[in-house]
Protein backbone atom coordinates (compact mmCIF):
# COMPACT_ATOMS: atom_id res chain seq x y z
CA UNK A 1 0.00 0.00 0.00
CA UNK A 2 1.54 4.00 -0.96
CA UNK A 3 0.30 6.66 0.31
CA UNK A 4 1.11 10.53 -0.83
CA UNK A 5 0.09 13.64 0.39
CA UNK A 6 -3.23 15.29 -0.55
CA UNK A 7 -3.42 18.06 1.67
CA UNK A 8 -3.53 20.10 4.77
CA UNK A 9 -6.71 21.15 6.05
CA UNK A 10 -7.17 24.08 7.89
CA UNK A 11 -10.17 25.68 10.24
CA UNK A 12 -10.19 29.69 10.78
CA UNK A 13 -13.30 32.11 11.93
CA UNK A 14 -12.47 34.03 8.49
CA UNK A 15 -11.61 31.78 5.83
CA UNK A 16 -10.90 34.62 3.66
CA UNK A 17 -8.73 36.38 5.61
CA UNK A 18 -6.67 33.37 6.57
CA UNK A 19 -6.21 32.92 2.42
CA UNK A 20 -5.35 36.34 2.24
CA UNK A 21 -2.55 35.95 4.56
CA UNK A 22 -1.09 32.60 3.05
CA UNK A 23 -1.36 34.16 -0.40
CA UNK A 24 0.40 37.89 0.37
CA UNK A 25 2.82 36.54 2.95
CA UNK A 26 3.83 33.13 0.99
CA UNK A 27 2.95 33.36 -2.73
CA UNK A 28 0.26 31.08 -2.32
CA UNK A 29 -2.31 30.55 -5.12
CA UNK A 30 -6.14 30.36 -4.79
CA UNK A 31 -7.35 27.39 -7.26
CA UNK A 32 -11.06 27.67 -5.90
CA UNK A 33 -13.65 28.88 -3.45
CA UNK A 34 -16.69 26.70 -2.46
CA UNK A 35 -19.80 28.43 -1.12
CA UNK A 36 -20.66 31.97 -1.81
CA UNK A 37 -21.38 34.40 1.54
CA UNK A 38 -19.98 33.41 3.68
CA UNK A 39 -17.81 31.02 1.71
CA UNK A 40 -17.38 27.42 3.07
CA UNK A 41 -13.94 26.65 2.17
CA UNK A 42 -10.95 28.58 0.52
CA UNK A 43 -8.58 25.86 -2.00
CA UNK A 44 -4.63 27.26 -2.31
CA UNK A 45 -2.11 25.49 -3.75
CA UNK A 46 0.93 26.33 -1.04
CA UNK A 47 4.22 25.66 -3.56
CA UNK A 48 2.37 22.32 -4.07
CA UNK A 49 0.27 21.35 -1.41
CA UNK A 50 -2.90 21.80 -1.26
CA UNK A 51 -3.99 24.00 1.96
CA UNK A 52 -8.08 23.21 2.41
CA UNK A 53 -9.35 26.70 4.56
CA UNK A 54 -12.28 26.05 6.19
CA UNK A 55 -14.95 28.93 7.61
CA UNK A 56 -15.04 27.61 11.03
CA UNK A 57 -18.87 27.99 12.88
CA UNK A 58 -18.69 29.77 16.16
CA UNK A 59 -18.96 26.82 18.64
CA UNK A 60 -15.96 25.12 16.93
CA UNK A 61 -12.81 25.31 19.98
CA UNK A 62 -9.49 27.65 19.01
CA UNK A 63 -6.49 26.35 18.37
CA UNK A 64 -4.74 24.00 21.20
CA UNK A 65 -1.39 25.97 22.48
CA UNK A 66 1.61 24.28 21.10
CA UNK A 67 3.59 21.97 21.74
CA UNK A 68 0.50 20.28 21.57
CA UNK A 69 -0.75 16.76 20.28
CA UNK A 70 -1.82 15.87 16.66
CA UNK A 71 -0.77 18.25 13.43
CA UNK A 72 1.49 20.80 15.20
CA UNK A 73 2.82 22.85 12.06
CA UNK A 74 3.24 23.19 8.88
CA UNK A 75 7.01 23.04 7.52
CA UNK A 76 7.59 25.76 4.81
CA UNK A 77 11.45 25.26 3.04
CA UNK A 78 13.15 28.49 2.27
CA UNK A 79 16.66 28.96 0.58
CA UNK A 80 17.60 31.74 2.56
CA UNK A 81 16.38 32.28 6.56
CA UNK A 82 17.54 35.25 7.41
CA UNK A 83 16.27 37.00 4.58
CA UNK A 84 12.72 35.02 4.86
CA UNK A 85 12.35 35.90 8.63
CA UNK A 86 13.26 39.72 7.66
CA UNK A 87 10.37 39.49 5.18
CA UNK A 88 7.94 38.02 7.60
CA UNK A 89 9.17 40.65 10.61
CA UNK A 90 8.87 43.46 8.38
CA UNK A 91 5.39 42.31 7.45
CA UNK A 92 4.22 42.21 10.76
CA UNK A 93 3.87 38.83 11.29
CA UNK A 94 4.46 37.29 14.54
CA UNK A 95 7.55 35.16 15.75
CA UNK A 96 7.41 32.68 18.36
CA UNK A 97 11.06 31.76 18.01
CA UNK A 98 14.21 33.26 16.05
CA UNK A 99 16.49 30.97 13.96
CA UNK A 100 18.06 27.87 15.42
CA UNK A 101 20.48 25.22 13.92
CA UNK A 102 18.75 22.21 14.66
CA UNK A 103 21.84 20.15 13.38
CA UNK A 104 23.97 19.96 10.75
CA UNK A 105 22.73 21.93 7.54
CA UNK A 106 19.58 22.49 9.26
CA UNK A 107 18.16 26.46 10.41
CA UNK A 108 14.82 26.75 11.59
CA UNK A 109 12.36 29.84 12.95
CA UNK A 110 8.69 29.84 13.49
CA UNK A 111 5.84 32.64 13.13
CA UNK A 112 2.47 32.39 13.95
CA UNK A 113 -0.18 32.23 11.29
CA UNK A 114 -4.09 33.09 11.45
CA UNK A 115 -5.94 30.84 14.26
CA UNK A 116 -2.82 30.39 16.00
CA UNK A 117 -1.57 28.25 13.34
CA UNK A 118 2.31 27.49 13.71
CA UNK A 119 4.56 27.64 10.69
CA UNK A 120 7.90 26.47 10.76
CA UNK A 121 10.55 28.21 8.29
CA UNK A 122 13.15 26.19 7.78
CA UNK A 123 16.89 26.20 5.42
CA UNK A 124 18.42 23.00 4.45
CA UNK A 125 21.99 22.83 3.37
CA UNK A 126 22.29 21.48 0.30
CA UNK A 127 23.51 17.88 0.57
Amino acid sequence: MQYACDHVHLRSRDAVRAARFYIETFGAREVKRVGDDPVERVVLDLGGLALFIEQAPAEINAAAATPCLGIEHIGLRTADIEAAMADLTARGVPVRTGITARGPGLRIAFVEGPDGALIEILERAPS
